[in-house]
């Protein structure tokens, strides 16, 4: 099958101003009963290989959102398939008063290969970054006189639990669930001084991203993350690094601490680590290690079945050129973003690896995401004049190239819409 072929003819530019709707003729399914929680496409998708999901109807979408990075090997790659189906058949959840293989080498690999102590497995970002927050509390109780306090940076993003709503800042819920949880300061993100000034003797810890993707993918300078961690040695605070977003590859390296050579107390994994299967890490060095029993348990933290999908996805990170492959469609993907923003006059593109972010010329995002889509292309907009692109780690560059066909046309699109709504105010 040439995917290539698979492009569907462009809609009218009053269908794109009339917001992307297609009548399925597949499913007769509705939303009525879930939950509202995020605007969704109407589209139902029914199956992915790779960089392609397909929905109902068999119409195709080039994935360069990939869950906001999670399915880090792509849709349905072979290899996370076969060990999820292998350990299916033989044990699923002996329950998490019980060890099980998979959770005995899960944990040990996480440690050796990033140079911790100790790790836990739980089920998402935001409740790893909550445990990063309890440990913390912990240890400011043993060490540091009962010191709660953390500190976290503008525009930051760990979650959407109640603790971490209140550690963040980007979230448009801040203020639907009040009372926050108490404990938190917030200073600017890249100022040193500021973070210096707000330590005093409450202060337990730092907890930042390397990148701050909820944002706009606005990377950490490596003379901020070098100074915030010799800011923690020297006033004997612990630096938690939320590595969620930018751990397992995705920066280039297995964490991104590693690229900016910064080394954290406590580090937070999510999203890539089970390729689309919820598995986190709460990883934990030296004097970090604290926990005791009973202080950390969850119903399904490191069964069976989740641990083989992060053994399946460290297999493939870990594999020979990988991460040398990583580096080199970072390079391609971001000449191609660097001339499209050009030829349509947008502004600055940030990231590293495959995590970059581009600013658009306005607050255009969602049009483009919407007129993305009708070009059969799947995009993310985490703020309203920013582009997201988080694609599979092991994305082909004909992929990257087919990408940038179909995001110009989408620009092409939104800018002629543009125009013509200019037009009609002027008459």
């Amino acid at each position: 099958m040439n995917l290539f072929n698979l492009r569907r003819h462009s809609p009218s530019l009053d269908d794109l101003v009339a917001h992307a709707s297609f009548q399925s003729r597949g499913d007769n399914l509705s939303s009525e009963c879930l939950m509202p929680s995020v605007e969704r496409p109407k589209q139902v998708f029914v199956r992915g290989q790779g960089s392609w999901l397909w929905d109902n109807d068999d119409r195709a979408y080039l994935d360069f959102s990939q869950g906001g990075g999670a399915n880090s090997l792509g849709h349905s790659p072979k290899a996370l398939v076969n060990a999820i189906a292998t350990q299916a058949q033989t044990l699923i959840n002996p329950g998490f008063g019980l060890h099980n293989r998979g959770m005995l080498n899960l944990a040990e690999r996480l440690c050796v290969s990033t140079g911790s102590d100790q790790a836990y497995l739980l089920n998402s970002g935001s409740e790893a970054c909550e445990a990063a927050i309890k440990l913390a509390r912990k240890w400011g109780q043993q060490h540091r006189g009962g010191a709660s306090r953390i500190i976290v940076a503008n525009n930051g993003c760990h979650g959407r639990s109640l603790a971490t709503i209140s550690a963040s800042d980007s979230s448009t819920q801040v203020n639907r669930f009040e009372p926050q949880l108490p404990g938190f300061s917030h200073v600017p993100f890249n100022d040193l001084p500021a973070l210096h000034a707000a330590v005093d003797e409450r202060t337990v810890a730092i907890m930042l991203e390397p990148i701050q993707s909820e944002a706009g993918v606005i990377p950490a300078t490596a003379h901020y993350l070098k100074g915030v961690e010799r800011l923690c040695r020297e006033l004997g605070i612990l630096l938690i690094l939320d590595e969620v977003q930018t751990g397992i590859g995705r920066c280039g390296t297995l964490l991104a601490e590693q690229s900016y050579s910064v080394r954290a107390d406590i580090v937070v994994l999510g999203k890539g680590l089970g390729g689309g299967v919820p598995v986190a890490a709460l990883l934990a060095r030296g004097k970090a290690c604290c926990f005791e029993t009973g202080e950390i348990t969850g119903t399904h933290h490191g069964n069976a079945l989740m641990t083989a999908a992060g053994l399946s996805v460290l297999d493939s990170v870990h594999d020979k050129g990988f991460l040398e492959h990583v580096g080199q469609s970072a390079q391609h993907l971001c000449e191609g973003l660097q001339r499209l923003a050009r030829r349509y006059g947008h502004g600055e593109l940030r990231g590293q690896g495959l995590l970059w972010g581009l600013t658009l010329s306005d607050d255009s995002a969602d049009a483009v995401v919407k007129a993305a889509l009708y070009e059969g292309l799947l995009l993310n907009a985490p703020q309203p004049d920013c582009l997201r692109f988080t694609p599979a780690l092991n994305v082909s560059k004909a992929n990257i190239d087919e990408m940038l066909l179909r995001l110009a046309r989408a620009f092409s699109r939104v800018r002629t819409a543009q125009l013509q709504c200019r037009k009609g105010i002027a008459v």
